[in-house]
């Protein structure tokens, strides 16, 4: 799909505005993830179940940065895609696949929230990190595959000019596209529905001052609760769909409407904003969480200076080389 160049359409202004912020968020969320890929690696010492799952999120975000965000820079500027036909094909590919990677990884991570607050007690029993990396392996290579079909030549994919990226083509595969939505959205929205529904239903239990018979559990329940990773996980998956519900709610309008909206605007900014959300995680990991700002400071620390790193991690009680 090829277009005038900004001198030709006279839009240079705007075509330039819309590859610079392209480009910002690129460099944006590489280095956002990088940091966080490098901080948990960073850590050798013990890991709340939690964090393989950031890191698996930080990760498939790393390879948005990559190898999707980067290449709309120049077509965003010049008005068409010059990567070839392959290569559309294979960034559609990865972006609904890193798409679903990141929304079953939610699942997951309200599943052990959710196992957090109603076994407190045997908890670390059930979520071990063996078990833990099993499930996102499993998540990778289920999503690869889910989303295969269209990479190995069954629909095509689409320069969208409004948006500047390349999308897959699902109109003519209606009943695959409909099954891979029920396969990555049915279980994952229930699941952290009802997850969140009840951990946020025990919290409430919990500060009213009902009473809980069985004293043990009750003080394992009240200590789990006071974690912060509870909350800053919800912040993580409520500001997922934030940032993805205008694009769904376009996608939807054109839908029932059977016409596309015509406000470039309006498109390129839905697509965007979503993409954006691979950018905010770190920020509300930051805001959100003592433990990450410490592993921060403690890889900030090893970075300049290895024996102040050591040094760190002895006072905050962590050992990167444990």
């Amino acid at each position: 799909m090829h277009g005038l160049s900004p001198l030709q359409s006279g839009s240079t202004l705007e075509a330039l505005t819309q590859a610079t912020i392209i480009l910002i968020l690129a460099v944006a969320i590489i280095l956002a993830n990088l940091i966080v890929v490098a901080t948990y690696l960073n850590f050798k010492g013990p890991h709340e179940v939690i964090n393989y799952y950031l890191l698996s999120l930080a990760v498939a975000d790393l390879l948005c940065g990559l190898f999707i965000v980067p290449l709309s820079v120049y077509p965003a500027f010049y008005g068409h895609w010059v990567y070839g036909d392959v290569v559309c094909r294979l960034v559609g590919y990865l972006e609904v696949t890193l798409w679903s990677i990141s929304v079953y990884t939610f699942m997951w991570i309200s599943v052990d929230r959710y196992l957090a607050v109603r076994k407190p007690l045997r908890y670390e029993t059930i979520q071990t990190k063996t078990r833990c990396q099993c499930w996102m392996a499993f998540t990778w290579i289920s999503a690869a595959m889910l989303c295969c079909p269209p990479l190995l030549g069954y629909n095509k994919a689409i320069y969208d000019n409004d948006t500047h990226i390349c999308m897959l083509e699902w109109g003519n595969m209606a009943a695959y596209s409909a099954t891979l939505a029920i396969l990555v959205l049915g279980p994952s929205v229930i699941s952290i529905v009802y997850n969140y529904g009840y951990i946020f239903t025990m919290m409430r239990k919990v500060r009213s001052g009902a009473p809980i018979h069985d004293k043990e559990y009750a003080t394992a329940l009240a200590e789990n609760l006071a974690n912060p990773s509870h909350c800053m996980s919800f912040a993580l998956v409520f500001s997922f769909w934030v940032s993805w519900g205008p694009y769904m709610g376009l996608r939807i309008y054109e839908l029932i409407m059977d016409e596309p909206y015509e406000n470039h605007l309006i498109q390129f900014g839905a697509v965007w904003l979503g993409i954006l959300n691979s950018f905010w995680k770190i920020i509300i990991m930051t805001s959100m969480s003592q433990q990450f700002r410490l592993l921060v400071r403690l890889l900030f620390l090893t970075i300049c200076c290895k024996t102040k790193g050591r040094l760190q991690a002895e006072l905050i009680g962590l050992d990167p080389d444990d």
